[in-house]
């Protein structure tokens, strides 16, 4: 699931927005974050079901969705509707990878807990030096969502056209996302004020599900 469809907005500060302590806003944006796992895990199980085809649809309506929220103006990236659009597109990624997290539960479901485990390590890793770093990171936003994007859009093209994706891609992705991990929070540090609050979220969210089915194409090979 590619990320940068809505990080090219990433460093643009808006005029006006309200600024908060740095710990108001890493607590509201895990919050956020971890609802969107929440509504992407209700998702996952809703379309255990689905048909393959269906899941590919989910899939790329979550595409879209992101670059929605990208393209379509401020009214996607700030406030109730954004934290809506946010949910609702955590939804659809969710139900596009139903189909997926069912077959490993069953088949093979300690490649679930592996990626999982490296998931939430990464994230905890490279959120923490991201926080540490006292180097501003903010212009590799646009660059890296470029890149990520890219081989995103290249994953979903190879599977269809041959049905599976290199390890060696997911790697590269899971690394690229793992660095927007580091400058996403680097960001919040140096930068965030109220109104990054959901992209942020968004970004950070889309991040880890990168990471996880990254991990996930890896380990079960």
């Amino acid at each position: 699931m590619p990320e940068s469809a809505f990080t090219t907005a990433y460093g643009q500060e808006r005029a006006g927005a309200r600024a908060v302590s740095t710990t108001q806003l890493l607590g509201q944006v895990l919050f956020l974050v971890a609802v969107a796992i929440g509504f992407c895990a209700l998702g996952t199980y809703l379309g255990r079901d689905l048909a393959l085809g269906t899941a590919r649809i989910c899939s790329f309506a979550g595409f879209g969705m992101l670059l929605v929220s990208s393209f379509a103006g401020e009214r996607f990236r700030v406030g109730t509707f954004a934290m809506g659009w946010l949910f609702a597109t955590a939804t659809a990624i969710g139900l596009g990878l139903g189909p997926v997290i069912a077959y490993f539960a069953t088949v093979q479901e300690s490649a679930l807990t592996q990626a999982a485990a490296g998931t939430a390590a990464t994230v905890a890793g490279c959120g923490a030096l991201g926080f540490a770093l006292s180097k501003d990171l903010a212009r590799w936003m646009r660059p890296l969502s470029l890149i990520v994007f890219a081989a995103c859009v290249g994953t979903v093209v190879w599977t269809l056209a041959a049905g599976a994706v290199s390890p060696w891609v997911s790697a590269l992705i899971y690394l690229l996302s793992a660095a927007l991990i580091v400058v996403d929070f680097n960001y919040l540090r140096k930068h965030g004020t109220e109104d990054d609050t959901v992209w942020l979220a968004t970004g950070i969210f889309v991040s880890i599900v990168n990471i996880f089915i990254s991990l996930l194409n890896i380990i079960q090979r």
